[in-house]
């Protein structure tokens, strides 16, 4: 190759324009916040808006007050569900944290055996829809079921099996957090608890109790909210007994009251904002349960603590695994109970509905799309919030709209999503009953979480990088592109299996948004439970249970393989 021809001596070099050089970060970055925030106010913000103006309004979309709520007040039946679900609530509060702390108790402070195998099986009700333990309780206690004398004569359909159903849907979300509240404990303490010969009861109600007190009310609060909002577990096994879910779908698809529906959404909107803002409050006052002179606590052989502990974490896996069990053989046998032999017929959907295996599709289709679409915002947004300085109000604007699904009930979204989308006035309408809205709503529903595992991930990464980027004068794009995305690659599977794993099991999200064509499989199984085919509505649940389970198990195989290839300036 020919090297270039010297320029003439005497020629003077000008430099191009500054704008022309180097394009205006900041400003990059201000407009695409700014892109974000509207995009979140569309997904979050103008549906909730919706929900609570049409909350006051007449089925003629006249305002009047509080009118709505004063009808909604004086009728009985609707006062009972309000009244059927704080029990169910309570119940399900009063079982399941207990048995979470005790089951937390063994993964963290006993010598357990097994531990990966033991909280692998605790985790594995996150993976299915929450109408499958409900299903799978109908097969065990119900009229034909092979356990139903162990209820004395009780019904599974209604209160029992509702918060049995809930329990079981519950204790995976309560055991995350805490465990992660018990394994960060001074072992110092306890070495002190030992030397002054203080017995082991009175060493957990002084020490144990009181270090893991805030991830006690955080997983308290958490399963208020999921045991309120909850939809599919009341639809298939609650028989007469109505909760607030039930009574807003009644409103919504039996009688078209979307006023009254939408003063129900509402209403389920408070447990879960007092739970949102306990939480919030109760965070802010906790203090640090580690310093840099901590001690990292290590479980300690005792015969007697690790054999109870033991004994419970097997009682609860078994008793876990006999629900997912009678699930996936009941979805085998050709009719239970009358001839238990297997068969696949169960798995034809075709013939329980037209659609057959289309509305397991759908599910595909719209859980890719959201760990896809998902991923790309919320990365791309926490970091912008953190990384790049001077971006102020939107990055403010944006961090509060990502805060606010975690209060907000799927079914309430949901319903904000119909009444905003299916505006004639809005040019958006033509997504109405449609894959992309319900993509849509999936991920404004469950951007929270994914939001501040992001923030947390780039938190831990030096500013020095962007840093030094300016200095040399290096684009922050290019500095996400092959220094930030590399480092944070472990954080953004998570992120991307979170959004695909809740999009296939979401029941209450989606339950409006729907048309025959644009059915999921979660939305697939509670309909074929309402026509009877119980057997065909179980396989189609073990479909998603399975298909989670497989995207879990890829996950951890390429994160290690990423830890392999990506990872190994960790070590």
């Amino acid at each position: 190759m020919k090297a270039a021809a010297p320029l003439p001596f005497g020629t003077q070099v000008v430099a191009p324009p500054a704008s022309r050089r180097r394009v205006p970060e900041r400003a990059v970055a201000w407009l695409v916040l700014a892109l974000l925030c509207v995009i979140a106010l569309i997904l979050i913000g103008l549906p909730l808006c919706m929900v609570l103006s049409r909350s006051l309004r007449d089925g003629d979309g006249h305002f009047v007050g509080l009118a709505n709520f004063i009808a909604y007040a004086s009728n009985p039946g609707l006062r009972a569900s309000l009244v059927h679900t704080l029990v169910v609530c309570a119940l399900t509060t009063v079982i399941t944290l207990p048995l979470a702390f005790g089951y937390a108790m063994a993964l963290v402070r006993s010598r357990l055996p097994c531990k990966a195998l033991f909280k692998g099986i605790a985790l594995l009700p996150l993976l299915a829809p929450s109408l499958l333990p409900a299903i799978a309780l109908t097969y065990m206690f119900g009229n034909q079921g092979f356990l139903k004398g162990w209820l004395g004569g009780e019904s599974i359909y209604g209160l029992i099996g509702i918060v049995m159903a809930q329990v079981f849907y519950c204790f995976p979300h309560a055991v995350l957090i805490l465990v992660t509240a018990l394994a960060l404990s001074d072992a110092r303490m306890y070495e002190v608890a030992r030397t002054l010969d203080t017995r082991p009861l009175r060493a957990f109600l002084t020490i144990t109790l009181p270090a893991a007190r805030y991830g006690l009310v955080s997983a308290a609060f958490v399963i208020v909210t999921l045991s309120v909002t909850d939809f599919g577990i009341a639809k298939v096994i609650g028989g007469q007994y109505n909760v607030l879910a039930i009574d807003i779908y009644k409103q919504i698809i039996g009688q078209q009251n979307f006023s009254m529906g939408a003063v129900v959404g509402v209403i389920l909107l408070v447990p879960a904002v007092l739970s949102f803002f306990v939480d919030l409050l109760v965070r802010r006052r906790q203090r640090s349960m580690l310093s840099a002179r901590s001690v990292l606590y290590r479980p300690e052989v005792r015969p007697i603590f690790d054999g109870a502990m033991a004994l419970l974490a097997v009682m609860v896996s078994l008793a876990i695994l006999l629900v997912v069990g009678t699930a996936i053989f009941a979805s085998l046998v050709k009719l239970w109970p009358y001839n238990l032999s297997l068969s696949l017929h169960s798995y034809d959907f075709a013939a329980y509905d037209s659609l057959g295996w289309g509305a397991y599709y759908n599910s595909l289709t719209i859980a890719a799309g959201v760990a896809v679409g998902g991923t790309v915002l919320v990365f791309t947004g926490a970091y912008l919030m953190e990384k790049v300085r001077g971006v102020g109000l939107p990055a403010i604007v944006l961090h509060f709209l990502a805060m606010l699904p975690l209060a907000v009930p799927g079914l309430v979204l949901g319903l904000g999503f119909v009444f905003f989308f299916n505006d004639p006035a809005n040019p958006l309408s033509g997504l109405a009953s449609s894959l992309v809205l319900m993509t849509m709503c999936c991920i404004a529903h469950y951007y929270t979480v994914p939001h501040l595992t992001a923030l947390t991930a780039l938190q831990q990464i030096d500013s020095e990088f962007e840093a030094a980027s300016a200095s040399l004068g290096v684009p922050f794009w290019t500095t996400l592109r092959r220094v930030t995305i590399p480092i944070c690659l472990p954080a953004i599977l998570d992120i991307a299996t979170y959004f695909f794993v809740n999009a296939m099991t979401t029941v209450a999200a989606v339950i409006f948004l729907y048309e025959p064509l644009s059915m999921v499989a979660s939305v697939a199984a509670v309909a074929m439970d309402d026509t009877g085919d119980t057997a065909a509505a179980c396989a189609m649940a073990v479909m998603v249970l399975l298909t989670s389970a497989i995207v879990k198990l890829l996950q951890s195989r390429l994160a290690a393989w990423m830890g392999r290839r990506t990872q190994r300036w960790r070590y």
